[in-house]
């Protein structure tokens, strides 16, 4: 005998179940397998501790810092860690002067870079390089050659130049004492290099010291850069070639003055074909100029890798810093909350649990067997869910995303009585099980998805407007929010479409929670009550009043008009 359609859906669906819940257990079963993930989610600053980082700005004699510029800082340098996937983080201000950064656990020295570094872009053409460069720009793919190494007589040392300099490329911009300064330039003491303004030329190095420049004033500002992506270079074909570079957008007034570099450079020769990314004052690559870019849309290649091209691509995606910034102090910090608090949260959350289960089992019986199995299906998925978002997007719990997953249980369990009510409702109005199975799954299922909604609606713009823990709580908020739906569409109406076919709910046993006679199924058509033979007088009125109370208004007023003109037959047959 063939199957039913119901079946055969509940079958699908809970395959489909099957696949999803296996795929996310070999998902995290290859992570763990590769070093890099863990079959327990990684706890945030406030149940396991981490690392307080105080960056101290790095300020001129007589300078001071600005409310204004430590709030911009502060916005900046969370945009940062959270783009590098580090969550549950606090960057606050301390003395009006410094940045405290709480990161969990121990940051990378990738990590700390990407807090600490002003991100101070600049785009300036190359003067004089004490060393070919090998990097190169532009579309063609084309392989890059060895420059020559130009060379300037020291003469006397006057600082001006007697000639003005017409662009920025200009020679004449090489003073006899710039050039001194450049052979005197050691690039291991970069870092304590006063970095020249905007409009003058400056003496530098490559970040790894390997190359020594003169570079001409700043011809584009980072400030110009729109977007900034990191990505493996790709050929004409379509096929990648292995290299990391940073892909950058200029805005509309980057994209002019960008287009009239390249314009200038792509014509010159030598280093002078040559224009240097500086960034907090190091060159960190000076490409050739292959092609005029008009679409304001370079790509830095050099020696990058994926950490690195992605840090660089973050600074420069999300600004940079008003000031600059050193590493004051780095410590360990201990958990603000500890172990202690995650325990009575999770205890709380099996209370609840618990409390859910037996209300299910008294309400439901044996029905309320699929509530404790669906909120098991559901933990088994949100546990899989957050273990892996932990290795593979640095998503930390905290108490405050516990509190969101105990949330869940009350919304998730929600959800399958507000089905197995319609389901009883459909019994009442003298429907068989299988019937009362769809009927009342097309009317719950509305329901259901207006209140996710809601909830999903209210967690989203929870994370969006707030930070800190209180993101933590909206998240898993969310999330079980999604996996509710899931779960009461691949496994509780699967369930009770299955079970409707079994003998023991089909036939309304008195422990299965679906009994007709127990639920006092005696309501047979408008304002008609019917009392069922079998079922005792007391239970008959207690069916007929539940039943009363069912009624819309017109089947009141029409039972009202009933029992009137019943009234007035009586009067007449005594009179």
């Amino acid at each position: 005998m063939a199957k039913s359609t119901p079946v055969k859906k509940a079958w699908r669906s809970l395959s489909w179940l099957g696949v999803i819940i296996v795929g996310l257990f070999a998902l995290n079963a290859a992570g763990v397998m590769g070093g890099s993930g863990s079959w327990a989610p990684k706890l945030a600053l406030d149940l396991e501790g981490g690392t307080q980082i105080i960056l101290a700005p790095k300020l001129e004699s007589g300078q001071s810092v600005s409310p204004e510029q430590l709030n911009q800082a502060v916005s900046i340098i969370r945009e940062r860690i959270n783009s590098a996937g580090v969550s549950e983080s606090e960057i606050n201000t301390q003395g009006g002067k410094n940045i405290v950064v709480s990161i969990p656990g121990t940051p990378d020295d990738a990590t700390i870079n990407r807090i600490e570094s002003s991100a101070k872009l600049e785009f300036r053409p190359v003067l004089l390089a004490g060393a070919p460069s090998g990097d190169s720009v532009g579309g063609d793919g084309a392989a890059a050659t060895p420059t020559p190494t130009p060379s300037v007589d020291p003469g006397s040392l006057p600082s001006t130049p007697s000639v003005k300099p017409t662009n920025a490329s200009d020679l004449n911009y090489v003073t006899p004492a710039l050039q001194a300064q450049y052979d005197a330039f050691d690039c291991s003491k970069i870092d304590n290099a006063v970095v020249a303004p905007a409009d003058k030329p400056l003496v530098t190095c490559e970040a790894d010291g390997s190359v020594k420049y003169v570079l001409g004033p700043v011809e584009v500002s980072g400030s110009n850069i729109a977007d900034a992506t990191n990505g493996q270079v790709t050929t004409q074909s379509g096929a990648t070639t292995g290299e990391w570079a940073v892909n950058m957008v200029f805005d509309a007034a980057g994209t002019k003055d960008f287009a009239t570099v390249t314009t200038r450079l792509s014509g010159l020769q030598g280093v002078q074909n040559q224009f240097a990314i500086v960034l907090d004052g190091s060159v960190i690559s000076a490409p050739r100029t292959l092609a005029v870019i008009t679409d304001g849309k370079p790509q830095i290649t050099g020696n990058f890798t994926q950490v690195t091209s992605k840090s660089l691509a973050d600074q420069l995606k999300f600004g940079a810093l008003p000031l600059s910034f050193a590493v004051q102090s780095q410590d360990t910090i201990s958990a603000t909350l500890g172990t202690a608090q995650l325990t009575s949260g999770l205890i709380a959350g099996l209370i609840g649990l618990v409390l859910v289960v037996l209300y299910s089992i008294a309400q439901y019986r044996l029905l309320g067997l699929v509530t404790v199995a669906s909120l098991v299906v559901a933990a088994v998925i949100t546990y899989l869910l957050i273990t892996i978002l932990s290795w593979r997007e640095g998503y930390r719990l905290s108490l405050a995303g516990v509190a969101g997953l105990i949330v869940a249980i009350g919304i998730t369990a929600d959800s399958f009585i507000v089905y197995f009510e319609r389901v009883r409702d459909e019994l009442r109005d003298g429907r068989g099980l299988e019937s009362a199975v769809e009927s009342g799954w097309r009317r719950a299922i509305r329901t259901i998805i207006a209140s996710d909604a809601v909830n999903f609606l209210a967690a989203a713009v929870l994370f969006i407007l707030a930070v800190g823990n209180v993101r933590g709580f909206a998240f898993t908020l969310g999330l079980t929010t999604i996996v509710d739906l899931i779960v009461v569409m691949l496994f509780t109406h699967p369930m009770l479409q299955l079970l409707a076919r079994t003998r023991f709910f089909a036939e309304g046993h008195r422990f299965s929670g679906l009994d007709p006679r127990a639920l006092g199924a005696v309501y047979r058509g408008r304002a008609k009550f019917l009392p069922a033979p079998q079922v005792a007088s007391s239970k008959s009125a207690a069916s007929s009043r539940e039943a009363a109370k069912r009624q819309t208004i017109a089947e009141r007023k029409a039972t009202e008009k009933v029992g009137s003109s019943t009234n007035r037959s009586t009067d007449g047959k005594d009179s």
